[in-house]
């Protein structure tokens, strides 16, 4: 944890009216619980989901218990390249600026391979939410002070890439994507110096929530536990995201997670991520081979 400790909380988002914010996985656990706060905060929220039904159930969900807000939906599915494009541009025929992108959704457990042939949780993960940020790089930079805020883990400290074919099932793949969500962060938000906009992570610590939905039950039991043991609700979980996407004093390049022992539970704070994920050429390289991977090229 990076300097004082304070319990910093849903009370603590500021006013949110007239922004435009858009959430990855919003149907379910912390991508629910982002998207439900900062609506009561007056923002405009897309939920972007792979199913449509779950989709409209979670604004349903949303709008009884924030009368008032405004809600939107996108069909996303993250291990098909043609629906992240397809989404991308249902957001951009809406919207002519997005003030907050939230890549929160994760999935953990899986085998096989996406629509475009990638390993699936580095695909799920890693690849179609920087593909989905290049799509809306320029609707982020039209606003005033528009963030890109992705969701890691505390896992991302076990990964390891093979930055000549990322891609590809080798290890830990939960674990590689985490630490790819880092350095693309930490990347994005150096090529956004000289723009309004920035780049932030952060990380739930252990969070009761659907991510371990397709792990064995040797390790979705223990991980579980912990989170019960520790209190980490969904909404609980969602209080680092919120802070990276909403806290005036944060900048770009930080990252956030609970500030209580091993980072699993407590209130949010600045935490410090892997010398690995920090470093600037292994960052390069990820960028270079992610582009060739997608095909998609961020604006300059």
């Amino acid at each position: 944890m990076l300097g004082a400790v304070m319990k910093w909380s849903e009370i603590d988002i500021p006013g949110l009216a007239g922004r435009i914010a858009v959430v990855t996985g919003a149907n379910t656990g912390l991508g629910f619980e982002t998207a439900r706060a900062v609506a009561a905060r007056g923002a405009t929220v897309v939920l972007a989901c792979r199913d449509s039904g779950k989709a409209a159930d979670a604004a349903e969900r949303i709008t009884t218990r924030v009368p008032g807000a405004r809600v939107d939906t996108v069909v996303l599915d993250l291990a098909s390249l043609a629906s992240v494009r397809a989404a991308a541009q249902r957001v951009r025929g809406r919207y002519d600026r997005v003030d907050l992108l939230i890549n929160n959704a994760g999935v953990t457990g899986l085998s096989g391979t996406t629509e475009d042939g990638f390993e699936i949780q580095f695909g799920i993960n890693h690849l179609g939410h920087f593909a989905l940020t290049g799509l809306l790089l320029d609707r982020l930079v039209a606003a005033d002070a528009g963030r890109v805020v992705t969701v890691s883990s505390i896992g991302h400290r076990f990964g390891r890439i093979d930055l000549d074919d990322p891609a590809r099932s080798a290890g830990n793949a939960y674990a590689a994507s985490k630490l790819a969500n880092l350095l693309f962060t930490y990347e994005l938000d150096r090529r956004l110096t000289g723009t309004p906009a920035c780049a932030l992570a952060a990380h739930p610590g252990g969070a009761s929530t659907e991510v371990f939905r397709y792990s064995p039950a040797l390790f979705r039991l223990p991980n579980l536990a912990i989170a019960r043991l520790f209190g980490r609700t969904p909404a609980m979980g969602a209080l680092p995201t919120l802070r990276a996407a909403t806290d005036p004093a944060a900048k770009g390049g930080e990252y956030y997670g609970p500030a209580g022992l091993f980072e699993i539970g407590g209130y949010p704070g600045r935490v410090r991520s892997s010398t690995r994920s920090m470093d600037p050429e292994r960052g390069r390289r990820l960028w270079v081979a992610s582009e060739e991977l997608t095909g998609v090229r961020f604006p300059e």
